[in-house]
């Protein structure tokens, strides 16, 4: 997708590119299969120091099923009355977030649009802040985000408390409606929640817009729940890197500052070395390279358990996922840089 040109619609209500409409602010949520989670973000956005009438909630159900409906149904009619509106929109076509996000903004009436995830709770100062940041002609907003961890996290959690130190993250965000048109919205293509926040603030910035962080904007993002193994599935993600490289090269090398996993490669490289001296029938090259192997991915084991849980269910997990991870993110790595047609290594 081209990088598009800004253009400023008529001024209303304050704000560049403003709609007609008698809302100030729309915050888009989009939630999958997770009512108990969603519930406890609607009640921390219905209780915004905003004016009810004032700010609309678009709930966006990547994956329609009846309990999310029920769960956001209970919130609108007990809210009817008082105000914000809640509405609630089945994503049917391209889903992942990217998508759900899409038709959350593209169905909201304001003229500013706020971003966060149903694992959230947003601080009743959360609106104020965000929509006050763009009264003066930025594109964007983006807040704070707290990722409340134990004294010796999982993996898991402590990868999540990566959103902490995140430039711009959809779970925080505010976007004039105006920008967000002119940007194109979400690119699609992005159908996991990995760099598709990162693509949208790119294609902001390489169009003129400035996105300020307001840190009085605060969301405490709670970490869900994860399967034994998750890391496994979660290397499926690296694809998108290789997409994001190809719309925006400098800045993903400047911003991001990915490096190629050296120790992922060298594992890999170890254990193919491996198997061809065993093939070959050279022992002594298949044991060093065996030995190499196990070396590098006993090291992989240890760094990933450094300051994390002790707990024997954790650190088996690290070590039986410690195995699969290099040659799963190398393959996900490399179909990326196929599927999206560009060197990346």
């Amino acid at each position: 997708m081209a990088n598009p040109r800004v253009v400023r619609e008529p001024v209303a209500s304050g704000y560049p590119g403003a709609l007609p409409t008698h809302f100030d602010v729309s915050v888009v949520v989009p939630t999958y299969r997770r009512p108990a989670m969603l519930a406890a973000c609607l009640a921390a956005l219905c209780e915004q120091d905003f004016p009810a009438g004032r700010y609309e909630i678009v709930v966006c159900d990547d994956g329609p099923d009846e309990a999310t409906r029920a769960c956001v149904g209970r919130f609108a009619e007990a809210l009817a009355a008082r105000g914000p509106a809640i509405r609630y929109v089945p994503v049917t076509r391209t889903q992942g977030p990217a998508g759900a996000r899409n038709a959350g903004w593209q169905q909201a009436r304001s003229p500013v649009i706020a971003f966060t995830d149903d694992d959230t709770l947003p601080d009743p100062h959360w609106l104020t802040a965000g929509v006050g940041a763009l009264a003066h002609g930025a594109a964007a907003a983006t807040g704070a985000i707290v990722v409340p961890l134990p004294p010796l996290p999982t993996d898991y959690e402590a990868d999540a408390s990566g959103l902490e130190r995140a430039e711009f993250a959809t779970a925080n965000a505010f976007v004039v409606r105006s920008f967000l048109a002119a940007a194109g919205g979400f690119d699609e293509r992005f159908t996991s929640a990995w760099r598709e926040d990162s693509d949208l603030q790119f294609t902001l910035m390489q169009a003129g817009g400035e996105i300020v962080r307001v840190p009085e904007a605060l969301v405490v993002h709670r970490v869900r729940p994860a399967r034994w193994g998750v890391s496994i599935a979660q290397q499926k993600k690296s694809q998108f890197d290789a997409l994001l490289y190809r719309k925006h090269p400098e800045l993903f090398r400047t911003r991001i500052r990915a490096t190629p996993p050296l120790l992922y490669y060298a594992t890999v490289c170890s254990a193919v070395a491996a198997l061809g001296g065993m093939l070959a029938g050279n022992a002594r090259t298949a044991l060093t390279a065996l030995i190499a192997w196990l070396a590098l991915t006993g090291y992989f084991c240890v760094m990933r358990l450094r300051g994390r849980d002790r707990s024997w269910r954790h650190v088996a997990e690290m070590a039986w996922t410690s195995i699969p991870i290099p040659f799963l993110s190398i393959f996900w790595r490399l179909y990326g840089a196929l599927r999206f047609k560009v060197f990346f290594l």
